[in-house]
């Protein structure tokens, strides 16, 4: 059975991460941008990262300039902005398409396990894939949902 734990990714200072490091850990993943109208929301998910992280949660950003090219930058660009702005201190990752032929190979996983409003695309950014301590994932939540609404979900899945 495939799991979260199968995958890597490189993070924008290009080391290559094995996504089993977050074994036992209940992970968020969520694809960002930092021109959209939803980029305020690396604070809410920040917040639920140093909120939760002693009791196991990680969040993981994926940026993405797939939607309205609203993640430009560098991946210098990517880390200055999340720090500067946002305080983000949660692991972000080189960017990714989350959609289409070049799609991540974690996002055409997380897609057809969890369809969502538009089957098994993600629709835009900030979509979020909370994901089990064993790598399962759990549930889909659509851009428009707040990350301080993922803290009802969070408690029961940390409580697993």
């Amino acid at each position: 059975m495939t799991t979260l734990y199968d995958f890597s990714a490189p993070t924008l200072s290009g080391d290559e991460i094995r996504l089993k490091d977050f074994a036992g850990q209940v992970v968020v993943v969520v694809n960002t941008a930092s021109k959209c109208g939803f980029t305020p929301q690396y604070a809410g998910l920040e917040s639920l990262y140093q909120t939760y992280k002693s009791r196991g949660l990680v969040v993981l950003g994926f940026p993405c300039n797939q939607f309205g090219a609203q993640e430009p930058g560098s991946a210098d660009d990517i880390a200055a902005f999340c720090a500067i702005n946002y305080g983000v201190t949660f692991p972000v990752f080189a960017k990714v398409d989350v959609n289409g032929a070049q799609a991540h190979p974690l996002f055409s996983y997380l897609t057809k396990a969890l369809p969502g409003w538009m089957g098994r695309r993600v629709r835009w950014n900030f979509t979020k894939f909370l994901i089990a301590r064993d790598g399962t994932p759990l549930r889909r939540f659509a851009p428009t949902t707040e990350p301080q609404r993922l803290a009802l979900h969070i408690d029961e899945a940390l409580r697993l």
